[in-house]
Order: structure tokens, then C-alpha cells, then sequence
């Protein structure tokens, strides 16, 4: 068994523009005893929109793409083990790459979702796009925002180094801070609904060992799955895709997605916002409403 904590429910109560009902599973295989929480929202008729978040956030993030998306289909909104309302396992050294894709694989599988549109940025994209190759017949549509392949054969580059050593020498980041500086848009509540999850530094593991898992080298943990998924998606993908790119980004820039785009086959030019930093969900609404208008006219 895995030792982990619980965020008590009242940390989540009154989170502005967040009025969503949790859902739970327990139950998913090689997870015995551990909790994950996922929004599920909309309409069961039309398609499944899967969006993924990253690191700090949680499924917080999606809060102004969510009802656009609630409009036509479906949406789960999961949070990573270690973020957001799910169990989060107290030993740094749980977080790997594949505890994580094991999780939101067992997931997709628990929920048989179908169907898919695959929401991804930062985290959820480094994973996320590792997911379809493994069952492609239940994705069919592609929605990726500031993020890539965790391929090990390039460098890192020297803002997300930077965000590295940063995030190494704060123990207890104090997450509400670091998103007003990353996204000034947001009201002091928003900001400080996204450190909710953590009462102290003891919730925080996932959080701290986010930037030290994306590979920087040919064999590290989930370098080769990522390979394989960058051909998988250049060579086998036959969905429609979007992407959006926050312009401000300091750590992914506009041409580092050009770059990630060229291996999404029939990936079209990306629409660009260009005052959206790193977390390009908080100007969402324009961005699921453009996105659902290319996959129509399509």
C-alpha cells in the first residue's frame, strides 16, 4: 500500500467559477487504495473531451474551457495523483513517469471513454499524448497547448532549467504566488483556489517532483514510450488536431510548438494568443470555441 494523503473536502468549497461535483474511483488496477478524482460534466451523447493538466495546477484549469466543451459532449477532467482532490502518495520517489501514465491509461480503460478529444498542456501533454498509440480507436480529435514530446534527445533549454532550479529550491512553493506571476489575469481568489489542495508542504510531493521527471536523457523513465509516441502521431495519426499557444510563455515558446506540431500529422498552423502565458487554459473559452468551429468546417 501506498501511503498518501487526502485533502480534506472543505479546502475545495466556494472556489470561484468552480461548481463542479467531484467524482471518484478506487478501484483502478495496480492503484489498490488509492483515490482519483475527476470531473464529469455535459452530455452523454456526443463526444468525450479528456483534458489534462499539469504541474502546479489541477483540473481547476479548465474551468473556462469546461462549459464550452459541456455544450456539445462530454468532459472529464481528471486530477493527476498527487494534485487537485486526488490522493496524494507522500514519498517523492512514487512520482514516476509511468505511475502516472499507468494511471490515466487505467482510467480511459475504467471509463471506457470513446470518442476522444485529447486536451493537453504542460504535464498533460507530456503524458497525454503517450495515451492514444495505445488505444487509437478511442481518440479521434487532438486540442495540445504549450507542451511536447518527453523524448531525452534534446536539451531541456535554458528556461525550463531555470524553472527546475527554481521549483528545486522551494520545498513548499507557494503555488498561489507563482500563478498570479504566470498569469496576471487571475483574481487573488482564483490564484489562491489553485493552492487549495495543499494545506502544507506535506501535500506538495507531486508538485516537487514534477520538473525533475521530464527527461533529459535517452534513457530516462519515459523518454522511449515519447519516442514512440512523436512517430506514432507523425506516422499514424489520423484525427484532426488544433493547437493554441500562449505567446507568453518564457519556459515554451511559439517556436518550440512549431517544432511539436511538425510530428502531429496534418496538424494545422497553431492559432496564437499572444498575451497567454504558460497556462493558456485561463483564456480558454475563445480557444474551445475556435477549436470546436476548425474540427466543424473541417
Amino acid at each position: 500500500m501506498i501511503e498518501a494523503l487526502r485533502t480534506p473536502d472543505e479546502r475545495f468549497e466556494g472556489l470561484p467559477g468552480y461548481p463542479f461535483a467531484p467524482h471518484y474511483r478506487e478501484d483502478l488496477p495496480g492503484y489498490e487504495g488509492l483515490r482519483i478524482h475527476y470531473l464529469d460534466e455535459g452530455r452523454s451523447d456526443g463526444p468525450v473531451f479528456l483534458c489534462l493538466h499539469g504541474q502546479p495546477s489541477w483540473s481547476y484549469l479548465y474551468r473556462k474551457m469546461l462549459p464550452v466543451f459541456a455544450e456539445v459532449g462530454r468532459v472529464i477532467a481528471p486530477d493527476l495523483f498527487g494534485f487537485g482532490r486526488s490522493d496524494k502518495p507522500v514519498d517523492d520517489q512514487v512520482y514516476t513517469f509511468d505511475f502516472h501514465r499507468g494511471a490515466l491509461l487505467a482510467l480511459v480503460e475504467a471509463l471506457d471513454l470513446r470518442r476522444v478529444t485529447l486536451v493537453c498542456q504542460d504535464w498533460g501533454g507530456l503524458l497525454g499524448l503517450t495515451l492514444p498509440m495505445a488505444a487509437p480507436e478511442r481518440y479521434e480529435r487532438l486540442i495540445v497547448m504549450n507542451t511536447g514530446f518527453a523524448t531525452g534527445d534534446r536539451p531541456l533549454g535554458p528556461g525550463f532549467e531555470a524553472w527546475k532550479a527554481y521549483n528545486r529550491s522551494q520545498p513548499d512553493l507557494d503555488i498561489q504566488a507563482l500563478m498570479q506571476r504566470a498569469t496576471p489575469i487571475l483574481s487573488d481568489a482564483e490564484a489562491a483556489a489553485y493552492a487549495a489542495p495543499y494545506p502544507d508542504m506535506r501535500y506538495k510531493a507531486g508538485v516537487r517532483r514534477f520538473p525533475e521527471l521530464v527527461p533529459d536523457r535517452l534513457d530516462a523513465s519515459g523518454a522511449e514510450i515519447s519516442r514512440q509516441a512523436r512517430d506514432w502521431w507523425s506516422r499514424d495519426w489520423q484525427g484532426q488536431s488544433f493547437m493554441a499557444v500562449g505567446g507568453a510563455d518564457p519556459v515554451i515558446s511559439v517556436d518550440a510548438m512549431q517544432g511539436v506540431r511538425r510530428y502531429i500529422r496534418g496538424c494545422p498552423e497553431p492559432m496564437i494568443v499572444p498575451e497567454a502565458g504558460h497556462f493558456v487554459q485561463e483564456w480558454g473559452a475563445p480557444i474551445a470555441r475556435a477549436a470546436l468551429a476548425a474540427f466543424a468546417a473541417a
